[in-house]
């Protein structure tokens, strides 16, 4: 089967890219050709504003580029990882012209959302959700804090529902959890229209030990990943377990002085992921405390190869991945004490973390392997292929 995956670069490397790219090489790994179509943000600032909102809107060079690929070869599928901003969804229309089919993943909220989180003001926000015109999302600047941007993108948004694009030009979706999933389904999106598979670990970084005897935390640094309530419960654990947070972000310099001010707080900063994945097969357990809808929890997918359970948060995607009891604890989002609650818990029941150290890899194993995931994703591209 020969694939054409699209996608825009953002500038900071994320899940999203890891998952991307594990998805490309098990493809490749099976036989499957995968070509790459791609733009990169660093180019928003070659362009001037009336350009880029145009683009944004409707990239006619996006569509000439991705009409010449599809006829120059016999592609399968055209799997779009995502297009915004500098894409468009302009490409939808030259995959239709060129009669092939289409698959989006959905991996945020962006075609409901202006900002794509479902997150404004450190809340969830949903006002925007099944609006045909997001102007909330306009009125409170919700895309980069910029009101121009904003309008821009909600713009977008409600051009192609006018257009019918997200109901007719898109042959299937593909969500990432039954939460997100329900979420497009609320927005409008055509229920028969989007499938549930997850993202993976390729290759598996095998089971850790468990026995550094600290916390970990990996993420970015921001608001809507609830570092805010993390650390907040580090001042409240008596006596407080050790805990490493990974990562970078806006709220660098709050975790920066935390781990100043908490003598059990280490900040590690940005480490590459076999360091990571060594730290995650050490911990104790791995802390998930976004208060945001994820839209799936990779990092909590990754903790569960390493045999390392997770305290997560009880909202969204990742408040589904975690069985509460099995593959670790739920708390309630933004509940600093109740996170305090359940550390203090996990760490005065060893017998029933190292049962559910069993449990997460079983999980993993389970759901969440290159095999797995390969054998969902063929079912979906012959689908759209039949």
């Amino acid at each position: 089967m020969q694939i054409l995956s699209v996608h825009n670069n953002y500038r900071l490397r994320g899940g999203e890219d890891e998952s991307r790219e594990s998805e490309q090489r098990i493809l490749r790994e099976m036989g499957h050709q995968v070509d790459v179509y791609e733009e990169n943000n660093e180019r928003i600032a070659d362009f001037n504003s009336i350009h880029l909102a145009c683009r944004t809107i409707w990239s006619r060079e996006s569509h000439a580029a991705i009409k010449k690929q599809l006829s120059a070869s016999s592609y399968d599928v055209m799997h779009v990882q995502n297009f915004f901003p500098l894409i468009s969804p302009s490409i939808y229309y030259a995959a239709k012209t060129a009669g092939v089919p289409i698959v989006q993943t959905l991996r945020n909220y962006r075609l409901l959302c202006p900002n794509a989180l479902f997150f404004r003001d450190g809340r969830v926000c949903e006002d925007c959700l099944g609006k045909f015109v997001p102007y909330p999302g306009v009125l409170h600047s919700c895309y980069r804090g910029d009101r121009a941007a904003s309008s821009v993108t909600a713009t977008m948004l409600t051009v192609h529902q006018v257009m019918n694009t997200w109901t007719e030009r898109v042959d299937l979706y593909i969500a990432l959890t039954d939460f997100a999933r329900k979420k497009f389904i609320q927005g409008g999106f055509p229920e028969e229209k989007i499938m549930v598979k997850p993202n993976f670990v390729h290759p598996d970084p095998g089971i850790g030990e468990g026995r550094g005897g600290y916390a970990l935390f990996v993420g970015r640094l921001s608001v809507e990943k609830g570092l805010d309530t993390l650390l907040a419960a580090w001042e409240q654990l008596k006596p407080p377990i050790p805990l490493k947070i990974v990562g970078n972000g806006p709220l660098a310099d709050q975790v920066a002085a935390a781990a100043k001010r908490l003598p059990k707080v280490e900040w590690l900063g940005l480490r590459p992921m076999a360091e990571v994945h060594a730290l995650m097969g050490e911990a104790g357990f791995l802390i998930f405390p976004s208060k945001w809808y994820e839209t799936f929890g990779r990092v909590a997918v990754e903790a569960f190869a390493k045999g390392t359970p997770v305290i997560a948060s009880n909202i969204g995607a990742i408040g589904e991945l975690i069985d509460h009891g099995r593959t670790g604890l739920h708390f309630n989002p933004g509940d600093a004490a109740d996170l305090a609650d359940k550390v203090e818990w996990i760490l005065a029941h060893p017998q029933k973390l190292s049962h559910m150290r069993q449990a997460v890899r079983a999980e993993f194993e389970t759901k969440y392997t290159a095999k797995e995931n390969y054998e969902q994703l063929m079912k979906i591209y012959q689908l759209v292929c039949a």
